[in-house]
């Protein structure tokens, strides 16, 4: 007998739609059980999902998906709109090769009208949708799905302010799960929250007022105290009503019986300009482990339902995230004007490590990347060492104030880029394929990119170094190699890279986290017979032109190697050869580096094979470049 016996008559929101709501409680229960089991399977995103299984339950229930548009902001909460979506049979694939994504997608389902995986672009998107239902005379409703720590960027108020002015219907959910600021949600609240929702009242200042009036004294400052929420408790109106933004709410996001009438009264009432509702939610709800877990089980590996014991394999060699942390908190103690910046990635960058050292050090400036630079490009006007700790994939939301705020002015900030190249499941949204190419275009910047976890220790004091010009570091995600850590880190000189192996016919120039692939390829060309040289370029910028130069004049082919796209590394490097009339005597080079179009998520492995970066590609490119006789020749007998 089936666990999930209504679940199983939903194969999309229309059906669900022709379901009585007494039966609502019991789809969202069994959609919760649906996706613990699913996520238990592939590992994911959790503890966002689990917060919102009531208000996605809801939403398709109440309004008329995909005619409506319902973004999900960030979308790592939208496994349980996957099921109800039409990909339940799909569902165990979640972030493997050729299965669904683990954020929404345009292109996997018309119900994913716009692709969210990073945060705070929902409102808008929402507001183009809006305005281009408007101009193309289509009524229908959109709702937009923002977590409260996806307000803390700025674009969400810039869309905010836009939409507050304008008068198109748009439908903003605020799905409060993490910060401390709701208070009690109970049914008073409720019952206010279906009072303001309905056509016949607009303003739940004046309801508030009027309730206060004629209940008992209580029951009267509750509503008061609602009211005064409604303004954030400082006089002068909320936020939300100052931008033009009717609000509605608090409201309890797990009980349907609030959050359906709440719906259909704003999806049914026609009065022009926005409206956002409070919903709050808890983070891993309905799931024991992960309500108990202190990160809510936000991403977890596969595990036992059970128990919900993950499966994570033991580590062959520390993360490169935990080398940088170790590494960073022993500059701090030797230099007390190091200071730390991450933007609501502590964990993920290890700050936190850094913040339990130094917590009054340590700045965690919320999903906000612009400020998050500026901030410590202000830090550094006044004789701090800021290390801006981003993921690179982050850092791009980001880039005018690297180029404004920091490059234009020469600050000395350090950025820390987490995340450098392929990263496996979490998919080309948040791979980190640029930070080479935009970085290294910008005057003054110093890019170095760690080979190997003891080779970042150098670079994070390196980094440390560098007092006169900005300067930043590159690393993958994942394990080091478990190569030999150095006592003392070691300042590298600036512009400098090294040779490990010494040949006479192929060069490998290699830049970042694929030496290992560069030296077992020089293995494989050696059993050819063919002698190979191999370099780590440490530096993107300043470019070591003497070892370009040597490399190019001793060899008959160059291959330069990067986990980064097109425009980056190899880009300075042809320069530099073209300029200096080094390609005029027949040098052939060959760049290898990201394709120009976009991996789809699978293993690193898997997905770096699919770019034409592993082992057997490189050894590929040197016979090709070769030619067909060189490498026929060079075939073992």
């Amino acid at each position: 007998m089936s666990k999930t016996p209504l679940l199983d008559q939903v194969r999309v929101p229309a059906d669900l739609r022709a379901l009585p709501v007494k039966k609502l409680r019991q789809v969202a229960d069994e959609l919760r059980a649906e996706t613990i089991d699913a996520v238990s399977v592939t590992g994911g995103h959790l503890g966002a999902g689990l917060g919102v299984v009531e208000l996605t339950t809801a939403l398709h229930y109440v309004f008329d998906t995909p005619k409506d548009r319902l973004v999900w902001d960030v979308g790592h909460q939208a496994y349980p709109h996957k099921i109800l979506t039409g990909r339940r049979d799909r569902i165990r694939t979640l972030r493997q090769e050729d299965g669904l994504y683990g954020f929404v997608k345009r292109s996997e389902s018309e119900y994913d009208p716009f692709g969210t995986a990073h945060s705070s672009t929902s409102i808008s998107a929402g507001l183009g949708m809006a305005v281009g239902s408007m101009l193309n005379d289509d009524k229908r409703n959109v709702i937009c799905v923002i977590g409260d720590g996806a307000m803390s960027a700025g674009m969400a108020y810039e869309a905010m302010n836009n939409a507050g002015s304008r008068n198109e219907r748009l439908i903003v959910i605020l799905n409060d799960n993490e910060m401390s600021i709701a208070p009690a949600v109970g049914a008073l609240n409720a019952y206010l929250s279906r009072i303001l929702s309905s056509h016949s009242f607009r303003s739940l200042r004046e309801i508030a007022k009027q309730l206060a009036l004629k209940l008992p004294r209580p029951m009267g400052e509750a509503a008061k105290r609602a009211e005064e929420y409604s303004r954030g408790m400082v006089t002068g109106g909320t936020l939300f009503d100052e931008l033009g933004f009717f609000y509605i709410g608090p409201i309890d996001g797990h009980n349907l019986d609030h959050l359906v009438p709440v719906l259909k009264n704003i999806r049914d009432d026609d009065t022009p300009g926005p409206v956002l509702i409070h919903v709050v939610t808890q983070k891993g709800k309905g799931y024991k482990p992960a309500e108990d877990a202190e990160d809510k089980y936000h991403g977890v590996a596969k595990f036992d339902v059970v128990t919900g014991k993950q499966q994570k394999g033991t580590p062959k060699a520390p993360s490169y995230t935990g080398v940088f942390a170790n590494a960073l908190i022993e500059e701090a103690k030797r230099d007390d004007k190091i200071v730390a910046i991450t933007a609501a990635m502590p964990t993920g960058t290890g700050i936190d490590a850094f913040s339990e050292a130094f917590p009054d050090r340590t700045f965690d400036v919320g999903i906000a990347e612009q400020h998050a630079v500026t901030f410590a490009a202000g830090l550094a006007t006044e004789g701090l060492k800021p290390f801006a700790t981003i993921y690179s994939t982050f850092l791009q939301r980001a880039y005018d104030q690297i180029v404004h705020d920091v490059a234009l002015q020469g600050l000395p900030v350090r950025f820390a880029i987490d995340r450098a190249g392929l990263v496996g499941a979490d998919g080309p949204t948040h791979a980190g394929s640029y930070d080479l190419t935009y970085l290294a275009s910008l005057p003054g910047m110093v890019v170095m990119a760690a080979a190997d976890e003891a080779e970042l220790v150098h670079m994070v004091h390196t980094a440390a170094m560098i007092d006169d010009r900005p300067s930043a570091f590159r690393y993958p995600r994942g394990e080091g190699l478990g190569v030999e850590m150095p006592s003392e880190p070691r300042e590298l000189t600036l512009g400098k890279g090294r040779i490990l192996r010494e040949g006479t016919t192929i060069a490998i120039l290699s830049l970042g986290a694929h030496l290992k692939e560069s030296l077992a390829a020089a293995d494989e060309l050696s059993a050819h017979g063919l002698s190979t040289t191999v370099a780590d370029a440490r530096f993107a910028k300043p470019l070591d032109e003497d070892l370009v130069r040597r490399l190019a004049r001793e060899h008959e082919v160059l291959i330069t190697i990067e986990e980064g796209a097109i425009g980056g590394f190899a880009t300075h490097v042809m320069q530099y050869l073209a300029t200096s009339g080094m390609l005029d005597a027949g040098l052939r080079i060959r760049p290898m580096m990201l394709p120009d179009r976009f991996i789809a998520h699978a293993s690193p492995d898997a997905m770096y094979k699919d770019a034409g970066l592993s082992t057997e590609h490189i050894v590929n490119t040197a016979l090709a470049a070769l030619g067909s006789n060189s490498a026929a020749a060079a075939q073992p007998a």
